[in-house]
């Protein structure tokens, strides 16, 4: 663990406190209000020396840290994506800090594109796996043999089972799939999804897949869901862009907001 991460652990945990969180969170778009839900303390991501600025639209730049449905939690309330800096590790610091404060489970949440066609808009979709479309990855440059981490079975079986049981008890579809990372910030053309859909890919977004790979690397169990806001290119006639984005997560947000919760509450 670097040395930065562990000065800020000790920095949070003389804001929040010395009790370890159960889980970590960051929220995609759509689910920042979930962040102010949590009985705790809030700290601006700049109050955090070394954390990513967080500058899409959309995304609330604060760790919360505190209890949630009867569980000890550290919400991030947005993320650095790779487009931004052209750093694929933007992540790594605040996730070596989630490790470093005691957590060993960690929970994405992505607004993305489906390319399914029964998983449609304002639907869910649950990660299974992913594909690293993109090429890129966050573990280049790292000097030891710890980055050659195996991502069989990444998306932890365990906790997706738990989830679609959360889901299951309140009604809520869930269905499973394969999401691919594709670097932004541009979307993609419609060959590029023809393309994706044959590689075997459900849906497609601009993050996540990064973190899966660090969380694994720092020896985080993680899984991660997807809230669909658009049928992808060439797949329907709507107008793709990130205000379309942001109108559309909330629909998906507020029945994935439920299953989180009844998720975090069945873990007691």
């Amino acid at each position: 663990m670097s040395n930065a991460a562990r000065k800020l652990a000790d920095q949070i945990r003389t804001l929040a406190g010395e009790q370890p969180p159960a889980y970590g969170l960051i929220l995609g778009s759509g689910l920042g209000h979930l962040a102010d839900t949590v009985d705790g303390v809030a700290i601006d991501y700049a109050d955090l020396p070394g954390f990513p600025h967080a500058g899409v639209s959309g995304h609330n730049p604060k760790l919360v840290i505190g209890d949630l449905e009867g569980q000890r939690v550290a919400i991030f309330g947005g993320r650095s994506h790779y487009y931004e800096s052209g750093r694929g590790d933007a992540m790594r610091l605040p996730l070596e800090v989630l490790k470093e404060l005691g957590a060993q489970q960690l929970i994405l949440t992505n607004a993305a594109g489906s390319m399914h066609p029964n998983i449609d808009p304002g639907d869910l979709m649950l990660l299974s796996d992913h594909i690293n479309f993109s090429g890129l990855n966050p573990l280049i440059g790292e000097p030891t043999d710890a980055r050659f981490v195996s991502m069989t079975q990444a998306h932890d079986p365990d906790m997706r089972a738990a989830l679609k049981a959360a889901a299951k008890a309140l009604g809520i579809p869930l269905p499973e799939g394969v999401y691919a990372w594709y670097s932004g910030p541009s979307f993609e053309t419609p060959a590029e999804i023809r393309a994706i859909r044959t590689l075997g890919a459900d849906a497609v977004g601009m993050s996540t897949v990064p973190e899966v790979i660090l969380a694994r690397f720092l020896g985080l169990r993680v899984v991660a869901i997807s809230t669909i806001t658009n049928k992808a290119a060439g797949m329907s006639d709507e107008n793709i862009s990130h205000e379309h984005t942001k109108a559309m997560a909330p629909i998906g947000a507020q029945k994935l907001e439920q299953i989180l919760r009844r998720f975090l509450s069945d873990q007691q």
